[in-house]
């Protein structure tokens, strides 16, 4: 049984009654109690189906308001998304990455095939001690956490000193010719 916690209870014999409220927001007046609203934080009738009709099979008008970029504007943001795709300016963006990303895929790759593969076919090289109990499968091994934080590190760098600037900008470009066709924001 559930608690009142100190709030008037209600009259029983399945006599509904109006409820408090109990996080000092004003109640629902009684003739919006029915409808849903776009505000409520716990609505999600577009995801649970929830909501969608009266009950007497009439249906209850959405309260939503429609996605932006419907329409006209859709396809004309569209142009304007595929018009940036082939400027020579994002095509600059996409070669800098592809430059650093599939070389650094590559070494990094084989450095860690290397190291399963050696650790599997050559186990009397790896279990060779280096210092005390430490042996080259450990060394290896941490060396493996190493270039990965180097490779972080570098992509970031890379990231930061050849691509960001000019993929900003492209996004800046975008936002305005969106704006400029109705797809964007007002």
């Amino acid at each position: 049984m559930q608690q009142s916690k100190g709030r008037p209870r209600g009259g029983g014999a399945d006599q509904e009654s109006r409820a408090e409220p109990f996080d000092g927001h004003d109640p629902v007046p009684p003739e919006e109690a029915g409808q849903l609203r776009y505000d409520d934080p716990w609505y999600d009738a577009l995801a649970s189906g929830w909501g969608e009709s009266a009950g007497d099979g009439a249906q209850v008008q959405s309260l939503v308001p429609p996605a932006r970029g419907e329409g006209m504007t859709g396809a004309a943001a569209a142009d304007v998304y595929l018009e940036v795709q082939r400027s020579a300016a994002f095509q600059e963006v996409r070669r800098r990455y592809r430059r650093f990303v599939v070389p650094a895929f590559v070494v990094f790759f084989a450095w860690y095939v290397g190291y399963v593969v050696a650790a599997t076919t050559v186990p009397e090289l790896m279990a060779r001690p280096v210092a005390g109990a430490v042996n080259v499968a450990m060394v290896v091994g941490l060396g493996q956490f190493l270039s990965t934080f180097l490779l972080t590190w570098a992509y970031a760098r890379h990231a930061r000193l050849r691509r960001d600037r000019a993929a900003l900008e492209l996004r800046w470009d975008t936002q305005e010719l969106t704006r400029g066709v109705g797809g964007g924001r007002p």
